[in-house]
């Protein structure tokens, strides 16, 4: 049989996975009676674990939220996982949290095993991080503001920039967050507009307090980062031209990359296919297909294929004569 004070920390770990353990369950697994068990249960409510139990033949404990943060006990990956994300939260997209990333991570460095800091001293040791890319950043607590709305389903009135740079008032039903890149966007039913939007957040400053409550609509999608990605490349294709690509569909999307979506790649056999562009200029899409590394055909659209040729006698100057 475990000691107390092992017993109730083992109790405290069971109790910590996202399920309901009747008496006999925990007891079972603890060696222990249920009688033991209920002694351990005021144990832990009185160092500020909130530990509810329900009566019945389907009752059970479960632990609560309270008041205040207690003690959390971590297995090995998941503390792992822990330091991982706290270093990246460091050098990521939220502004404010560096600090308060880094000092939890120091608290917690400092309590891991021996094996565990050395794990994670060789991720920070030998992963070299590249300087952030350029973006907006987004306050933590306007992130917790929106999730906020999103959870409780509270309408959100708000200041808005468009990337035009005209301002306007919104009123909305905040749905999800997206997080794509280092940008953050927020999915909403525009009641003004009657349709869907996505916001992006770093560019809206939101009125408080917030509305009513709305009864949900059904998402426009299953598939929100798609969504938002397609919208993304909306907004940004002041140009767009579909063009004939030598190569087959599946070896165009690996070659695209992250900027490459299925919906955007039409097979025509299995050597070619048409590849729907969007971008903000024909020079913009006329270096973009250089990526795809295939040849390709834009003979149909006069001003991608001037951007082509202008592309190409750039490249021909640049490389000088030809040796003989």
């Amino acid at each position: 049989m475990l000691e107390t004070s092992a017993r109730l920390l083992r109790l405290l770990s069971l109790l910590q996975t996202p399920r309901e353990w009747t008496g006999d369950d925990l007891a079972a697994r603890l060696d222990v009676t249920p009688r033991t068990i209920r002694n351990d249960v005021e144990r832990l409510r009185r160092l500020g674990y909130p530990v509810h139990a329900t009566r019945g033949p389907a009752g059970g404990y479960r632990l609560g939220a309270g008041s205040s943060l207690p003690p959390l006990l971590l297995d090995d990956e998941e503390a792992v996982a822990v330091a991982v994300g706290l270093r990246t939260a460091a050098g990521g997209s939220l502004a404010g949290v560096e600090e308060s990333s880094l000092s939890a991570l120091a608290k917690l460095e400092q309590v891991l095993p021996p094996r565990l800091r050395r794990r994670v001293a060789a991720l920070g040791a030998y992963t070299v991080t590249t300087a952030p890319a350029p973006g907006p950043r987004v306050p933590a607590d306007l992130l917790t503001l929106l999730a906020g709305v999103c959870r409780d389903r509270e309408r959100l009135r708000f200041d808005y920039r468009t990337h035009g740079d005209e301002a306007s008032l919104r009123d909305v039903e905040p749905y999800r967050l997206v997080n794509r890149g280092r940008r953050w966007y927020l999915i909403a039913w525009d009641t003004g507009r009657d349709d869907w939007r996505t916001f992006r957040v770093d560019r809206l400053t939101p009125r408080v307090p917030t509305g009513p409550r709305f009864t949900p609509r059904p998402l426009p999608e299953e598939d929100l980062a798609a969504y938002v990605g397609r919208g993304v490349r909306r907004a940004q294709a002041r140009f767009s031209a579909r063009v004939t690509v030598h190569a087959p569909a599946a070896t165009v999307l690996e070659r695209l990359g992250y900027w490459g979506q299925p919906d955007q790649v039409e097979p025509l056999d299995d050597t070619s296919c048409a590849v729907t562009f969007g971008a903000d200029s024909p020079g913009t899409m006329a270096r973009w297909l250089a990526v795809i590394d295939a040849d390709f055909d834009v003979s149909g659209t006069p001003e991608l294929a001037e951007a082509v040729r202008a592309q190409a006698a750039r490249y021909t100057r640049a490389a000088g004569p030809e040796r003989s």
